[in-house]
């Protein structure tokens, strides 16, 4: 990957001798693999076992999550923030593991609308909640700093599964907290 980096470098006219480039490449390298670090993780291995047995039927909300994310078409990040929530169907996850997912899935080449949705299905996969919803709010720098350069544009993307999908009550009870 460092040798790729290098050519790009060079392709746009710098000079890789250059002494503010010389360890660019790697850095670039190390730098990528990091943020494509999704890719190598699976749901088991983040959940490591923080499914636990719960008899509560109320929603859980974590919002404000931070993401970070590379968009497929431009490798530009988009950058923002992920709402979710679940009603247990038996099981609740560990608070953590809600993060985690974000960033597992967020850490790959994406598009925000997939991202939305691999986010939900994990969860309902996880712990085969009643319903999900998840909703990402982001800022994407291929709309900001090329092409139609809007800075202050905010996409926002939704999934709502089962009963958050079939039930405008318990959508609305979950738009409104996340919104205060």
């Amino acid at each position: 990957m460092e040798e790729y980096f290098a050519k790009i470098i060079e392709s746009i006219g710098e000079d890789i001798t250059r002494e503010g480039l010389v360890d660019t490449p790697k850095r670039a390298a190390k730098a990528f693999q990091y943020l494509n670090n999704g890719y190598s993780k699976d749901l088991q291995e983040v959940l490591n076992g923080a499914i636990f047995e719960a008899e509560t039927e109320d929603m859980v909300i974590v919002k404000d999550i931070e993401l970070f994310s590379l968009c497929e078409h431009h490798l530009l990040p988009f950058i923002g923030k992920c709402h979710i929530g679940y009603l247990p169907n038996g099981k609740v996850l560990g608070l953590s593991k809600l993060a985690r997912i974000v960033d597992m899935y967020g850490r790959r080449l994406q598009i925000q609308e997939q991202l939305t949705k691999q986010i939900a299905d994990a969860v309902e996969t996880a712990i085969g909640a009643k319903g999900v919803a998840v909703v990402i709010e982001a800022k994407h720098m291929c709309m900001m700093m090329r092409g139609v350069e809007k800075l202050n544009s905010v996409m926002t993307t939704s999934v709502m599964t089962g009963i958050f999908r079939n039930e405008i009550s318990t959508r609305s009870e979950f738009l409104n907290l996340i919104n205060r």
